[in-house]
């Protein structure tokens, strides 16, 4: 755990960077999605739907980054483009700056990552009804996220895996590794990252769930400054033992100039993939496809990770030159914190002297993260 001093210079730099400056306007092809449920996390939801969608087609599921925005990150990652492109449902829940300062999901509040409780129960109350008023799919809904998104991706696949065949994390964190803002700001940087035992009952605790499990593929820059590469290989570790599969991957390949490493099934499925793209740094991997929008944490790296994760989970056909299941960009400086709380919400839940705890609100207001 870093100190209290550290823990106030890495605030009062989150509120000097550029991840405190509000998203630009971006043109949106998204609908408002509502009704969805009792919502006890407060979320948005907006969606786009197909022209001429069939009955039983997929959806997926998108989480925003910090300091984004659902038509924002559409727009840059191009989700909706492949949408069209392939017939399939897009949902993506929107946070609100009443609920967190810097538009994050809030992927390490107690509250917010439990099954049936706050943003993990809003997510899966929008997933629901979406199947049900579109007479989608329910055995092809994916979800994927960047960063806060990509933090709160792997809180879905905990709480709810009944609800997914599949997730994608793009510098993200695992499940459960943080409770406070401290611990979130360590884990961010690779710091007391809970070791395989410790990370594999925090996923089997956070439902009755026996499987089958959702397959996952993780994506991280190995110049990211922001989120340290650490936490891919921990998310790899927390999946990988639930599933039962070997330390070591069955291939490992290029793909696009990028190191690809795959787990597979006795039975030769592609169960888990990981990516990792040489020299970027922190955002979502673009290639110059049409496919989204370069742009802040939207880097080109000469690989479409929208379009491979599509393929990845079936969504795309065979002929789309995609990796089926069965060039670097120069790293960007560390922007994009994944934290803020709830207004009113202190950042340690340890009891503190009135000073000490002055201090660490002040420091908290100064950053964003607290009225």
């Amino acid at each position: 755990m870093r100190n209290l001093s550290d823990t106030i210079a890495r605030l009062a730099a989150y509120r000097a960077g550029p991840a405190s400056k509000p998203a630009g306007q971006v043109p949106s092809r998204l609908s408002a999605f509502a009704d969805f449920g009792s919502n006890p996390g407060a979320l948005l939801a907006r969606t786009y739907l197909p022209p001429r969608l069939q009955d039983g087609a997929a959806l997926v599921v998108v989480l925003h980054g910090c300091t984004q925005t659902a038509a924002g990150y559409d727009h840059g990652a191009g989700w909706s483009t492949l949408a069209e492109r392939h017939g399939f449902a897009l949902l993506i829940p929107e946070q609100q700056r009443a609920n967190n300062a810097n538009l994050c999901f809030n992927w390490f509040e107690p509250g917010d990552i439990r099954r049936g409780q706050g943003e993990a129960l809003s997510i899966s109350q929008m997933v629901e009804a979406m199947t049900a008023r579109h007479r989608l799919d329910r055995r092809r809904v994916f979800v994927t996220g960047l960063s806060a998104g990509g933090a709160m991706t792997t809180v879905m696949l905990a709480t709810y895996p009944e609800l997914f065949a599949g997730g994608a994390v793009i510098a993200g964190l695992p499940y459960g590794s943080a409770a406070t803002i401290p611990e979130a700001f360590d884990r961010m940087r690779g710091h007391d990252l809970p070791g395989g035992e410790r990370l594999q009952a925090l996923l089997r605790g956070a439902s009755s769930h026996e499987g089958p499990w959702p397959t996952l593929s993780v994506w991280h820059g190995s110049a990211d400054r922001t989120v340290h590469p650490g936490n891919a290989a921990a998310i790899i570790e927390q999946w990988r033992s639930i599933q039962g599969l070997a330390v070591e991957p069955d291939v490992s390949e290029q793909v696009d100039g990028h190191r690809r490493r795959v787990w597979r099934s006795l039975e030769g499925r592609d169960l888990i993939e990981e990516y990792s793209i040489g020299g970027m740094g922190h955002g979502t991997p673009l290639a110059d496809d049409g496919i989204g929008q370069p742009g802040p944490f939207m880097l080109r790296a000469g690989i479409s990770s929208s379009q491979r994760i599509a393929g990845f989970w079936g969504l795309t056909p065979a002929d789309a030159q995609i990796v089926q299941r069965g060039a670097a960009a120069a790293p960007v400086p560390a922007a994009e914190e994944l934290v803020g709380a709830r207004p009113g919400t202190p950042a340690d839940v340890q009891p503190a002297p009135a000073g000490v705890r002055k201090i660490i609100e002040d420091a908290l207001r100064s950053a964003g993260l607290m009225r």
